[in-house]
């Protein structure tokens, strides 16, 4: 008779279980957009003439710079993310949950290009090394950097628009 028992609240505790089961839900995350924080030009250092100029968004804060472009769709053509750091040190950038192919561009703090990581691929957590001390780092759509003709030692210099608060 124990043996039933012991049996029956099993079975019991089981039934009650499964039908306290819910369905699972499903998590959806808005979608990030870019958000047009200043902007930023590009100079050939040789000629001082323009290269480029680009619609920035920046990461400063932690979590911007934790964070980056990771969950985006795109980015368009005229658009890069600006990492600035307060100090000008060695940097190690991924592409953790990154979702399309970017060329990362290694400044330093005279905002002059010291290095590249070219063509990055999404979703790929490997090492991405200035491999020269940086203090900025402008992300921007893979193949941009060969497309421009850039070249260690062009220089850039950007502004941010001022923010109400």
């Amino acid at each position: 008779m124990k043996l039933f028992k012991t049996a029956f609240l099993l079975l019991s505790f089981s039934l009650t279980i499964v039908a306290c089961k819910s369905e699972p839900k499903s998590i959806t995350t808005p979608e990030v957009t870019f958000t047009k924080e200043g902007e930023l030009t590009l100079y050939k250092s040789t000629v001082d003439t323009i290269i480029t100029k680009l619609s920035i968004e920046i990461a400063q804060t932690p979590f911007e710079i934790e964070t980056g472009l990771m969950y985006r769709e795109s980015m368009k053509k005229n658009q890069g993310m600006l990492f600035v750091f307060n100090e000008i040190r060695e940097r190690n950038f991924y592409m953790k949950n990154t979702r399309f192919p970017l060329d990362l561009i290694f400044l330093d703090h005279n905002k002059k290009i010291v290095s590249f990581q070219e063509n990055a691929q999404p979703f790929n957590e490997a090492s991405l090394p200035s491999n020269a001390l940086a203090q900025f780092v402008l992300e921007v759509n893979a193949g941009l950097a060969e497309e421009w003709l850039l070249e260690v030692g062009d220089k850039m210099d950007y502004f941010v628009y001022k923010i109400e608060e």
